[in-house]
This record gives structure tokens, sequence and C-alpha cells, in this order.
């Protein structure tokens, strides 16, 4: 069995309020489609989570489907 990919640490950031474990996390951005952007806002809104922990856990789930670690 292959080992699982790796993605190097990246370094700390300055503290951004609101996130969580500020010291670790870094801005991007991406293109998603527009009806996809609405349904995101309405389900936040319906759920009074935040759009961007949903996103960060869509992330996680993703990384994990695909086996990809963080070294420590």
């Amino acid at each position: 069995m292959e080992p699982s990919p790796t993605v190097p640490e990246l370094p700390a950031t300055a503290d951004q309020p609101g996130e969580p474990d500020a010291s670790y996390t870094v801005s991007t951005h991406v293109l998603v489609p527009e009806e996809d952007v609405r349904r995101l806002r309405a389900l936040s809104a319906r759920t009074r989570v935040a759009q961007s922990d949903y996103l960060r856990e869509a992330v996680e789930d993703l990384l994990k489907k695909y086996g990809v670690e963080v070294e420590p």
C-alpha cells in the first residue's frame, strides 16, 4: 500500500479574530459557482453556522477522502 501523500506544514500567521486556531489559518481564494454560493448562504442563515465553518469542514473531508495528511 502506498503511503499517504503529505503536505508540508505552513508557517503560522497573525491572529485572525473569529477563526479557529488563528495562529495556523491562512486566507485563500476560490471560485465557486454562483448557485452554490446562494445555497451555502441559505444553509448558513438557516443553521446559523458560518459559511467559513462549512468550507473548512468540506476541505477537511476532502483531504481525509484522499488520505492526505499534514506533517506534524
